[in-house]
């Protein structure tokens, strides 16, 4: 017979805290005083951190994913490849849609899309300006995410 998992309810009695016992909670788990009062943030990073202690937090891949992520949102791109949307086909492939009975075909560029002889940065703003409405542009242009296991 296996020992129930202590975490969940770990992780539920956090609810029943007042931020004065979360900050001294934070203090046992980070060995630092807590950062601010809010109790959303507090509970939330608590309980991410107890997971993270437990079950091992993300692996070497997602950091490194995170890493490049990081890089390109701050504008200082410090390592060597920049993140690509793994639905993103290779560059120079043609998409084709039609839509209300007209065909419209995209460019995959190596910096987004081009659409009408015009640059875009995603295929949500070509599908938008094609429809007039929202949509995924993946979804719209039928590019799924491929599952792992089935290349």
């Amino acid at each position: 017979m296996t020992k129930p998992d202590p975490i969940p309810a770990r992780l539920a009695a956090l609810k029943s805290l007042s931020v004065t016992q979360l900050k001294s909670e934070w203090q046992m788990i980070f060995a630092t005083a807590a950062p601010n009062n809010s109790r959303a943030f507090l509970e939330s990073r608590l309980a991410y951190r107890i997971q993270e202690l437990t079950y091992g937090g993300p692996d070497r891949e997602t950091r490194r994913m995170l890493d490049l992520l990081a890089d390109e949102v701050s504008g200082t791109l410090t390592r060597k490849s920049q993140i690509a949307d793994p639905r993103n086909p290779v560059v120079g492939t043609r998409l084709i849609r039609e839509w209300n009975g007209v065909e419209h075909t995209i460019t995959v560029l190596r910096d987004g899309f081009e659409w009408q002889g015009r640059p875009y940065k995603s295929l949500s703003a070509i599908a938008r300006a094609i429809t007039g409405t929202r949509w995924n542009g993946y979804r719209f242009f039928g590019l799924r995410e491929r599952k792992r296991g089935n290349d």
